[in-house]
């Protein structure tokens, strides 16, 4: 970039700090992988699913689901792209920062951040309420979450292996319980089969229809439903893209993660909601009953399905396996928000105190500050908790969607800077397929479904719904503008963006890594699998 480079923006902020004084790269690719599939399965599957089944129908939540997925799939490995070539430890805020603009890189730092420092109350209050089901009041899982991130990387990361290992589990066992019933293996013996997707319950739902008199349009606005639904219930899932700071091997194993998160997400979410869909009639008084209630086992369409089927006593096998799944997530999600702070600090973006760590490589001030937000939860003990929740809900999928589409965008700017400095996408660690047109497909798919996924705050007009739907946009708007207008920082040209800086320090601290593990000595076949988990 040169002498065009605005003075704000150098090359001493491009470098990672040595390993002593910054994150230290202790988690494996099956680490990194669980991590990511930790705090993207949550409620979206598990309690979301329900209502949008209520509206989209079998078929239409199902064609929601897989088509987010795989806009989910193009942002994945946009990221998977950029992280490979250049692991730093700024996340993906300081791809925009480098590859954008730095006001760019702003916006898009402190609007993932307020993502996680609301969705974490958000899982800590859902852990409350999944608790509150067996009548007995804990709000320990706040400090929970607080103590196992102070434990260091090495120890969260195990930790969430396993955590995540179960909810893996969990979700296998939800799965096959469901296929089970669906052909008849249920204490009715009644094969379902296909029934539900049949009329009056399928194939496709209808949402809004008593406001919007028009049959077809009701359908059409029941699968619109469904997109906004699986939005929230797959974001998270580019949260692999801060880990990178702290992956070993970034080069090698952040690639295997991507592959590995995006496949299981999409077997699980896909095959979950497929599931669903046979085995829960749409038009189940109970479900419809359970997308009012507040979020529990009773929330939950796999509760709604073992009571049809007359299977007593798996509620409560449910529930504990839904507060592990919160417990798990809001786990994640404080790990990724403490990151993404240090992160902006790093870049002079947030103030510097939020860059220190302690000997173990933990951020301590950034991880204070974003615990302090889990006191968020207690706007939840009133009777309103479900509408809060909402609220929670609405907050996250807008940030989260920008971060898609910001992570899309920087991506189309880091192809046309390779391009106009004579480098070639096949010499890259990891090359994203079906570009440059995924990113901008995804771009696209994610600016159309965020613009008018608030449509049902129209019909009728409802004030707190649209403001919590819609104040994520000019938020990020607002932090832009206000950086670009302070520091006059301008659109990076493509000849100009830095393609180099701090990735010799990468490569040498790859290079050590590598000759690390072979003195080791060869691994033994168990080691090897237990690797590849």
């Amino acid at each position: 970039m040169g002498k065009e480079r605005d003075d704000q923006y150098t090359d001493q902020v491009l470098i990672d700090p040595e390993e002593k004084e910054s994150l230290h790269r202790g988690l494996t690719a099956r680490q990194i992988s669980m991590i990511a599939l930790g705090g993207a399965v949550g409620t979206g599957l598990i309690i979301g699913s329900g209502t949008a089944l209520v509206r989209g129908g079998p078929l239409g939540i199902f064609l929601g689901y897989s088509f987010v997925g795989f806009v989910c799939y193009l942002v994945m490995v946009s990221l998977g792209e950029m992280s490979a070539y250049l692991p730093h430890k700024k996340g993906f805020p300081g791809y925009a920062t480098r590859f954008v603009d730095p006001a760019f890189g702003f916006g898009l730092g402190w609007n993932y951040l307020m993502k996680y420092v609301i969705v974490t109350p958000n899982n800590v209050n859902a852990a409350g309420v999944v608790i509150q089901y067996w009548t007995q009041k804990v709000h320990i899982a706040v400090w929970m979450v607080f103590f196992v991130n102070l434990l260091g990387v090495r120890v969260f990361g195990e930790l969430e292996f396993w955590f995540s290992s179960i909810k893996v589990i969990t979700l296998i066992g939800l799965l096959l319980m469901g296929i089970i019933i669906d052909l008849g293996g249920n204490p009715r013996h009644d094969r379902i089969g296909f029934r539900y997707w049949e009329h009056p319950d399928g194939p496709m739902g209808s949402y809004l229809l008593n406001q919007v008199h028009n049959e077809h349009l009701a359908i059409f606005l029941g699968f619109w439903a469904t997109l906004t639904n699986a939005l929230f219930a797959f974001i998270g899932t580019e949260l692999i893209g801060v880990t990178v700071g702290e992956a070993q091997a970034p080069r090698k194993n952040i690639p295997i993660a991507i592959r590995r998160t995006f496949w299981r997400i999409l077997i699980f979410y896909v095959g979950g909601v497929f599931v669903i869909g046979l085995i829960v009639p749409r038009t189940d008084q109970s479900l419809f009953v359970a997308n009012k209630s507040k979020a529990g086992a009773a929330a939950s369409p796999f509760v709604v399905a073992t009571t049809l089927a007359g299977i007593k006593v798996l509620n409560h096998i449910i529930n504990a396996a839904i507060l592990l799944f919160v417990l798990s997530a809001a786990n994640s999600d404080l790990y990724i928000g403490t990151r993404t702070l240090y992160a902006l600090a790093l870049q002079g973006q947030a103030p510097k105190v939020f860059a220190r760590v302690n000997r173990m490589g933990v951020p301590y001030p950034a991880l204070i500050f974003c615990t302090c937000f889990c006191g968020l939860v207690f706007l939840n003990v009133s009777s309103s908790s479900a509408k809060v929740f909402g609220w929670f809900v609405n907050l996250v999928s807008t940030f989260g969607a920008i971060t898609w589409m910001c992570i899309s965008y920087t991506h189309i700017r880091f192809m046309k800077a390779l391009k106009a400095q004579g480098m070639c996408r096949d010499d890259l660690p990891y090359k994203a397929p079906f570009q440059p047109y995924g990113s901008w497909f995804a771009l696209i798919a994610t600016g159309i479904i965020t613009l008018f996924k608030g449509f049902d705050t129209f019909i009728p007009f409802t004030k707190d719904t649209f403001v919590t739907s819609y104040i994520g946009i000019p938020a990020f708007l607002l932090f832009y503008g206000m950086y670009k207008i302070y520091y006059r920082s301008k659109l990076i040209p493509s000849d100009k963006v830095d393609l180099v800086t701090g990735k010799r320090e990468i490569d040498e601290e790859e290079e050590r890594f590598n000759k690390e593990q072979e003195a080791r000595g060869p691994r033994s076949r168990w080691q090897r699998i237990w690797e590849d988990l």
